[in-house]
């Protein structure tokens, strides 16, 4: 069984009857709409953080001359 942690939070009035009027139309509570929105949110930043670091390491692979994956076998050999 699942735990779950009790919060209040605090909403300005038309973002709260957004998530009333989407938990209504999507037949949830506004906790599901909520958590659903929080996931999609930890799921970006996730992605941003993901594209950073493939982007910093694509940047320092270049510079080290690594274009291809044979590339990268021979640097890891050496």
């Amino acid at each position: 069984m699942t735990t779950a942690v009790k919060k209040t939070i605090s909403l300005p009035p038309d973002l709260a009857r957004a998530a009333e009027l989407m938990a209504r139309a999507e037949g949830k509570t506004l906790s599901a709409v909520v958590q659903d929105a929080l996931r999609k949110a930890r799921a970006a930043r996730l992605d941003d953080e993901l594209g950073e670091l493939q982007g910093y390491w694509s940047a320092r692979a270049k510079e080290l001359g690594i274009l291809t994956e044979e590339d990268l076998r021979r640097y890891l050999r050496a």
